[in-house]
């Protein structure tokens, strides 16, 4: 099963249909990393804050999302400040993409978008 960071990763280049080739020269970072990103099964240490930056413009995808996907595949668990909060409001980096997807829509598919999510949260049992 692939890691957090793996899906992330194929999962952009499948819907923009990038290559790793096309990733590396837009985040300034060679080829092998972003083909080594993508493929290891276990990353033995997390990336340095340079390949992850290099890795989150060339997938356009936000820092910290990529960051915490790769602590994933490291084994690692990242501490900051809101781990304190709720489970329900910690992060989660299927939202942060979802966010950073829609905000690069045009404000009619924004509103497809938004009326999309309205209908399927009418549908979900109240817990009321």
């Amino acid at each position: 099963m692939a890691n957090a960071l793996q899906q992330m990763i194929r999962q952009r280049l499948d819907r923009q249909s990038w290559s790793y080739g096309e990733v590396a020269r837009r985040g300034g970072i060679p080829r092998s990393t972003v083909h080594h990103l993508a493929t290891a099964e276990r990353l033995a240490r997390m990336p340095q804050p340079a390949t992850l930056e290099g890795l989150a413009r060339g997938l356009e995808l936000p820092l910290e999302t990529l960051r915490r996907a790769a602590a994933e595949a490291c084994g690692i668990h990242l501490y900051t400040s809101e781990e304190e909060q709720a489970p329900a409001s910690r992060p989660d980096p299927e939202v942060d993409l979802l966010i950073a997807s829609v905000q690069r829509l045009s404000a009619d598919d924004r509103r497809h978008v938004t009326a999309l999510v309205e209908s399927l949260l009418e549908r979900e049992p109240k817990d009321e």
